[in-house]
């Protein structure tokens, strides 16, 4: 799937939070793609709140599994963690990096870092896991 592909999938199916996100590419292992951080992501002390950098990055691996297997709109969340290593601006969006580690038949595993937009070192680290739900008929 192309970056507009999934960005018209996330418009279909999660029409509730689809314009927090664009996917700016997929790449050869995964997906490029923003947070548009607003007032809503921030937390007191001026930063982006933990919730809205989990967010990103469990959209990200999900966005990246479907980018190889198709439109899936059941696939789920089975595990994640997150490491916050810096703490984000609260002036610019977030971008995910987010890479597959394993694709099979049915899990989905991967890692993102997370980075606010024009700064070099990282701010979150998370990895994710997904089920794949198996094919019907």
């Amino acid at each position: 799937m192309t970056p507009d592909d999934l960005m018209g999938f996330m418009v279909e199916v999660f029409p509730q939070v689809h314009k927090d996100f664009n996917v700016e590419a997929v790449t050869e292992d995964g997906v490029r793609m923003r947070l548009y951080v607003t007032e809503a992501n921030l937390r007191p002390g001026g930063t982006v709140s933990g919730p809205s950098m989990f967010a990103l990055a469990d959209v990200a691996i999900y966005l990246a599994t479907l980018s190889r297997i198709g439109p899936e709109a059941l696939a789920v969340t089975t595990n994640g963690s997150i490491d916050f290593m810096r703490k984000p601006s609260a002036n610019t969006d977030l971008i995910a990096e987010a890479r597959l580690l394993k694709l099979g038949k049915t899990l989905s595993v991967g890692d993102v870092l997370i980075y606010s937009e024009g700064v070099d070192a990282p701010v979150a680290r998370a990895t994710l896991t997904y089920s794949i739900p198996p094919k019907r008929g």
